[in-house]
């Protein structure tokens, strides 16, 4: 007995040994399979964007090897190139001297790159020059021409932004609401990225406080004003979905709630409007009692579906967080500046041009791109950016009901300048007080326009202590609208 027992025991004992050994098998099997798979989706996803990352030195090596590519309008316009002279001393050139500077940015050995330069580093300082080509260039010991990386951007587009918002501070920014395509990016003041290394100290001490180096168009933190109006009409319409278009208010030009007080612009009366006027016409005192009349934890979720407080999602751009923190603890006061985008609410003009562009695109955002493909010196194609959705931040049914009042703004309240043109226009004005001097106030206008020939267009302009968004920010929209539809 005790000889059969002592077998199956050993028996036993063997079976367990095996299916240990057979889980350690599996167990680095399986590991070395993770392992793998992450290699390969390192190499075709991630190796890029490691290489391409500021942090990286290695960067720097390549261009012992490769002549820094040049930057391109879509139209194949030169943005920034590399001279080299008979020596081979190598000068980065850009054409367009302070035009494209926060956008295009500036690439020296000092002091880094910004922008385009630095997002696409590694494109610039890759060649992809044919294999005979590259044979010659190690033979002889020259340097091989790296791949040129071409934009989005629309030069036309560009300068007739940069020349209408004139000597002001401010930003206009563009895009395509249908694809994400950034067609211009301005921003002033600006600096000459020709003279960048020449200009640094002065331009870093800042004497007057113009923060030169910061692109306004995607970094710049404004109070939105009455732009904002576009967030609280949809949170007033979420929270009463079967009896929005009952709304009215009768504005005396003026309402007080306990000890705090709120005018219309200027003092304007606008007497009984129901949503869609009160939308049109801008009345604060008819946002401000919406916003008495919302919860505040809804009126916050609809900010945050409208990305407020999160990241953007934008593609080779960098950009500011928009802020909004009201909550069930906000005073009455903070409540009522709220709801007319005043108060603790700061905002990017590229995150207004990006909720603008939903509501253009039936709810649908695209994700914001400003470089179209890369490519070798001669011209052939290494890699293509498509247009990316991010999703619907809204209802197909909710843009239509913005569309509609955005339009109503044109057709008979603050935006009546871009009336009766060759395309049909929309969109929202707003005036955003700032600082302690009462009446200083940033003038902003966010809209669309759409002709049947062509793709629909998305801006959002800026204008830094102007005044009023219809008198000083339309314009400027409109005269980017005028030169996109003509030509």
């Amino acid at each position: 007995m005790s000889g059969k027992a002592s077998t199956q025991k050993s028996r036993t004992s063997g079976k367990s040994s095996n299916r240990e050994f057979a889980v350690i098998t599996y167990c680095f099997i399986g590991l070395f399979l993770c392992t793998m798979g992450y290699f390969a989706y390192f190499q075709v996803v991630k190796s890029e964007d490691f290489i391409n990352n500021s942090y990286n030195t290695r960067q720097e090596s390549f261009a012992d090897t490769v002549v820094r590519g040049k930057i391109l309008a879509s139209d194949g316009e030169v943005l920034a190139e590399t001279k080299v002279d008979k020596e081979g001393n190598e000068t980065r050139e850009y054409p367009y001297d302070k035009m494209f500077s926060h956008i295009v940015g500036y690439s020296t050995e000092k002091y880094g790159r910004a922008g385009i330069e630095s997002w696409a580093n590694f494109n610039l300082l890759r060649s992809n020059e044919n294999f005979l080509q590259k044979t010659v260039d190690e033979v002889t010991e020259e340097k091989s021409m790296g791949d040129n990386v071409v934009t989005t951007l629309n030069p036309l587009l560009q300068e007739i932004s940069f020349r209408a918002l004139g000597d002001y501070k401010g930003a206009v920014i563009t895009m395509e609401p249908s694809t994400g395509k950034v067609l211009s990016v301005v921003s002033k003041p600006g600096f000459d990225p020709n003279t960048i290394e020449e200009d640094w100290d002065t331009i870093v001490k800042d004497e007057y406080g113009e923060s030169v180096l910061v692109n306004r168009a995607t970094q710049g933190l404004y109070p939105p004003g009455s732009t904002f109006k576009i967030l609280t009409t949809l949170a007033y319409v979420r929270e009463h979905p079967g009896d929005y278009e009952e709304y009215y208010y009768s504005c005396s030009g003026q309402i007080q709630e306990g000890n705090s007080k709120l005018k219309c612009f200027s003092g304007e009366v606008h007497g009984t409007v129901n949503l869609k006027q009160s939308f049109s016409e801008s009345c604060n005192t008819s946002f401000a009692n919406m916003g008495l009349n919302m919860d505040s934890d809804k009126f916050a979720k609809t900010c945050s579906d409208l990305l407020f407080n999160k990241d953007l999602p934008v593609e080779k751009m960098d950009s500011s967080k928009s802020s909004f923190v009201l909550n069930d603890s906000s005073s009455t006061s903070e409540v009522m500046e709220s709801a007319i985008g005043q108060g603790q609410t700061l905002v990017t003009p590229l995150h207004m041009l990006m909720i603008t562009s939903a509501v253009a695109n039936d709810g649908v955002l695209m994700k914001p791109y400003v470089i179209d493909h890369t490519e070798t010196c001669e011209g052939n194609t290494v890699k293509t950016y498509r247009p990316q959705s991010y999703g619907n931040i809204m209802t197909g049914e909710e843009a239509a009901l913005l569309q509609e009042y955005m339009s109503e703004v044109v057709e008979s309240g603050t935006g009546t300048k871009l009336k009766g043109m060759s395309y049909t226009a929309a969109g929202k004005t707003g005036s955003a007080e700032f600082g302690k001097i009462k009446g200083q106030s940033h003038a902003w206008f966010v809209g669309y326009a759409h002709r049947e020939d062509k793709e629909d267009i998305a801006v959002a302009v800026i204008v830094e202590g102007a005044g009023i968004g219809s008198a000083y920010a339309v314009p400027i929209a409109k005269e980017v609208f005028d030169t996109y539809f003509r030509y």
